[in-house]
């Protein structure tokens, strides 16, 4: 007596727990797939945005015009232009209410890009705790249809007067899909989740760097200001 032991098959003839397993296995790989695909074209898009940006920063455009150019492309800008406006922002609101305090001045605009940053980051850390759940608990929903599986294997066993190894096989082959699949769901996302958190770390340095060097760009702006306003007074 032969067993056909394609998985398609081991499935077919799996108790309704494996099966179900199994399915609760594919579907959240399908949606790890989706996530991992959405992410890589997320964070493509932030490194491209953000170096547009910088190259336009440095360029010696002034940061009124550039200010201008992000309040109007607000929707299509990237994390470090929305960061340095909402700095701009508040320095301009700050200015506009007369504080000359340059301590002043400066903490309102860096108050202002840090509560930015902390929005950049919850958006840009999105659907990476979904993949390192699926990375963590995938095995053991595997291993739980695994253990299942084998319980019934087993027990379908007892009744049987003779076991040989071509009536162990196709109980244990079935059950053991359950694992696989929970592997074939975990190691992608472990992978991925891996590499978009070096990724998310490396974007929070780029925009951690950019607030300290327009900070001081500001500071240099209010020094100067500071300096021809005294020299104006004498």
């Amino acid at each position: 007596m032969t067993h056909d032991m394609s998985i398609v098959s081991l499935m077919l003839n799996a108790s309704l727990v494996v099966q179900l397993v199994v399915l609760l296995l594919l579907a959240i790989s399908v949606s790890s797939w989706a996530a991992i695909v959405r992410k890589l074209s997320a964070i493509k898009r932030i490194k491209t945005l953000n170096e547009e940006f910088e190259r336009v920063f440095w360029s010696g455009t002034s940061l009124n015009e550039l200010f201008n150019s992000a309040s109007q492309n607000a929707k299509m800008s990237g994390p470090m232009e929305r960061i340095f406006a909402s700095g701009m922002r508040e320095y301009q609101k700050l200015r506009e209410r007369r504080i000359s305090d340059a301590g002043t001045l400066l903490d309102g605009a860096r108050r202002a890009m840090r509560a930015s940053f902390q929005r950049e980051m919850d958006v840009a850390e999105s659907q990476l705790a979904f993949l390192a759940s699926v990375g963590s608990i995938s095995p053991y929903v595997g291993l739980f249809g695994t253990v299942w599986g084998i319980m019934h294997a087993f027990t379908g066993l007892a009744n049987l007067q003779q076991v040989t190894l071509a009536t162990v096989a196709p109980g244990i082959a079935e059950a053991l899909v359950a694992t696989a699949i929970g592997l074939f769901a975990a190691i992608p996302a472990v992978l991925a989740y891996n590499r978009f958190s070096h990724d998310v770390d490396r974007i929070a340095i780029k925009l951690e760097t950019f607030i300290e060097e327009f900070s001081n760009i500001l500071q240099r702006s209010l020094g100067t200001a500071s300096a021809s306003n005294s020299a104006s007074g004498h």
